[in-house]
């Protein structure tokens, strides 16, 4: 018996080792192809395999996490997206990468891309959509930040909020300056984990050249 259950363990070992040594290649893979994506298609298709690497792993948050953040990029650009059908997918990887992590800096990268995908839906109409999208974007921004003071990613993403509020509302460009310089610094510093989110930097410097 003692034999039996010892060769049960030794097998559950080995594949469990066995997925590991999977994931990191294929994440990596997946990652490199995501930098390199073009057009909508392309970052639907990255999308679509980080979500079966999630559900291959079941217990990784980092996979549905750029499952997500993958379908933001085009969201941005793609006129011909339907931004409503979009943000629910977002928001679905969000809600699948939030149940498997632990650490508040994790679930502050979460909510990041939930705060972006509430706001392209915000964007569809502003005017009629703020008091709701609006709002539970700013909500989660704020959690976030809450989460993890020390996420560039979130304080460029304040920034950004305050940059396309109107002036008369207390935004614009100048408002959001010294927000984007204190992103910049922070991403300067900012010691990423493998596999861990590292976006944001390049974002922030290409605003920041805008309104210089």
């Amino acid at each position: 018996m003692k034999k039996y259950l010892f060769s049960i363990a030794l097998f559950a070992g080995v594949a469990v080792q066995a997925q590991s040594d999977k994931f990191m290649p294929a994440m990596k893979e997946n990652l490199t192809l995501m930098d390199s994506s073009k057009t909508t298609e392309d970052f639907q298709k990255v999308s679509a395999a980080f979500e079966r690497i999630g559900d291959a792993e079941k217990t990784q948050w980092l996979p549905y996490y750029y499952a997500g953040l993958a379908l933001t990029t085009p969201a941005w650009y793609d006129t011909q997206i339907d931004k409503d059908a979009n943000a629910q997918k977002i928001l679905a990887f969000c809600d699948k990468a939030d149940a498997l992590a632990t650490a508040n800096e994790d679930k502050a990268e979460i909510l990041a891309v939930r705060n972006m995908a509430l706001t392209q839906q915000m964007l569809v109409d502003p005017q009629s959509r703020y008091m709701t999208y609006g709002q539970e974007a700013a909500a989660d921004l704020q959690k976030g930040m809450q989460l993890d003071p020390n996420n560039p990613r979130l304080v460029y993403l304040q920034a950004m909020s305050i940059y396309g509020t109107p002036a008369q509302f207390g935004g614009g460009p100048d408002k959001a300056k010294p927000e984007l310089e204190k992103a910049l610094e922070m991403f300067k510093s900012f010691q990423a984990k493998p596999l861990h989110p590292d976006w944001g930097m390049k974002q922030t410097e290409n605003v920041l050249s805008q309104i210089k």
